[in-house]
């Protein structure tokens, strides 16, 4: 049953608390509270998982879901990355390029809002992207896991390959939706 107004969803709530929680979830790590810190980015991370798959079921899709919850991964993301690369539990490089592609993105969508570009559902997430903030996602899990002593070696070797995978599907997002934008960038300009 859809709601009278299509944005006040329970779908869209959860998207919102994710939102919400990043600056909890810095406060929390700066704080050296990191069992709560862990503990909340678990909580988003099922708020992320739930919010899609509501969406469906309950046929609550809407225009401002689609844009809030990858900003809503986006944020949390980036957020986590740059507290674990300060704290030292992950490569600096790597949360750089993890920032630097979501700048990358959210600028280019800006970019071809202003030029005119209709970009409602034009962006949506591709198996890529979905499959890089898994990873992104399991390399923060694995990362606090190690800092908090509750992993071995296998752990050890996991968040090791992680890094690497998560660079990788990084690159390949990016270079993936600059393809995407500069097609449509084109396509607009075909019109012209």
């Amino acid at each position: 049953m859809a709601p009278r107004n299509p944005n006040w969803t329970i779908p869209n709530a959860l998207t919102m608390a994710r939102i919400l929680f990043t600056p909890l979830f810095v406060a929390l790590f700066v704080d050296q509270d990191r069992w709560a810190a862990l503990s909340l980015f678990f909580l988003a991370g099922v708020t992320d998982a739930l919010d899609g798959f509501l969406a469906r079921v309950l046929d609550q899709r809407s225009a401002l879901g689609a844009i809030l919850d990858p900003l809503a991964d986006k944020m949390l993301l980036d957020a986590a990355y740059v507290c674990l690369a300060v704290e030292g539990w992950i490569p600096g490089w790597l949360a750089v390029a993890v920032v630097s592609r979501d700048v990358l993105i959210v600028g280019g969508i800006a970019l071809l809002t202003y030029w005119g570009q209709d970009m409602r559902g034009r962006m949506s997430p591709s198996a890529v992207s979905k499959a890089t903030t898994a990873a992104q996602m399991g390399l923060v899990l694995a990362a606090f896991a190690l800092a908090l002593d509750a992993g071995g070696a296998w752990l050890a070797s996991l968040a090791g390959a992680l890094v690497w995978i998560t660079a990788a599907l990084t690159l390949a997002s990016g270079i993936h939706y600059v393809a995407r934008g500069l097609a449509l960038f084109g396509a607009g300009q075909g019109r012209a």
